[in-house]
């Protein structure tokens, strides 16, 4: 078994020790694009979270059986060269559901009401210099009565929604199959370029594929209220980010805020890092303790039932 990228589901606190009780284990916290091949050449299992897998590397590892994603998505892998190869690619579904919504309601939050701003304005002496008992920097939003737009309804949209009507929030949402997962309250089914033009608030929630890469673009941004925000702690690759930096520079956005981008790390000229009103975290709605604690116990889980012969959580069926 080969990691390929460890560094972030292991920075020190999160042991190997119960994978590596499943066999020979070699860990790497990181590969270059250059040493892939070298390092995956002669693994049966490969295991990988942001390190690419395209269709040449797959198909030049001849003693490769198995590819475990240390994540939900896995658009990092050619899962139909891996198909065709018959080699099963199965990812982590489901361990920081609550992680990743608890961060979208951050984001959400610090655009509302500016928690950190203000912060930074009291300790700057604003508050110690105004004339009056409060200031506000800008003004604030009160999501009660608002209507939050989810673009994906799985484990994670299904909890953000959970969230947003403890707020207050109506919820508008997108999904193809259009299936309530159980014990869930309902909400308003809505296609895509409704919910941009009603919501207050859209948060994407789908995975990124060939198909919907760049979807969020000038058109679509266009369709949105003035005065609502975009949240996106999906992919990067989902939205047009030159479309979203030049319509917060225009005053068209009210604000936005991303965990992700097209290019990770970021690229110093991300047209985001100088957008008004755009808050940017370093992809980091998963990375709570508990979260990885269970992305190595559920990753664990796959590479044993891939050794006793029946995979789960295999997404190239």
């Amino acid at each position: 078994m080969v990691v390929l990228d460890g560094a972030t589901l292991n920075p020190g606190d999160n042991p190997w020790d119960e994978l590596a009780g499943l066999g020979e284990l070699e860990v790497h916290d990181r590969t270059p694009a250059d040493e892939i091949q070298a390092r995956a050449a002669g693994a049966h299992i490969l295991l990988t979270n942001k390190t690419p897998l395209d269709r040449t590397t797959i198909q030049n590892l001849p003693s490769l059986g198995f590819i475990s994603v240390l994540a939900t998505g896995y658009n990092v892998v050619d899962v139909e060269a891996a198909r065709e190869r018959g080699i099963p690619v199965s990812n982590v579904p489901e361990y920081a559901t609550d992680a990743v919504a608890q961060h979208v309601f951050a984001l959400i939050l610090e655009l509302a009401n500016g928690v950190g701003e203000h912060d930074t304005a009291v300790k700057a002496g604003k508050w110690t210099a105004a004339p009056d008992f409060c200031f506000w920097q800008r003004p604030l939003t009160e999501l009660a009565g608002l209507a939050l737009g989810i673009v994906g309804v799985g484990r994670i949209g299904m909890r953000v929604a959970e969230l947003a009507r403890a707020f207050g929030m109506s919820v508008l949402a997108y999904s193809p199959s259009r299936r309530f997962p159980p014990g869930t309250a309902a909400f308003e089914w809505a296609e895509i370029d409704e919910i941009f033009a009603r919501a207050d608030v859209v948060s994407l929630h789908c995975p990124q594929t060939e198909e919907n890469a760049g979807f969020v673009d000038d058109v679509l941004i266009a369709r949105m209220k003035p005065g609502a925000y975009l949240i996106n702690t999906a992919r990067g690759g989902l939205v047009d980010e030159a479309a979203l930096a030049g319509a917060l520079r225009e005053g068209r956005l009210a604000g936005a805020a991303v965990d992700v981008a097209s290019t990770e790390p970021i690229h110093p000229d991300n047209p985001l890092l100088a957008a008004r009103n755009c808050l940017i975290t370093p992809h980091i709605a998963w990375a709570a303790l508990s979260a990885r604690r269970r992305l190595m116990q559920i990753t664990v889980a796959n590479v044993r039932a891939f050794l006793e012969g029946s995979p789960i959580n295999v997404v190239n069926t």
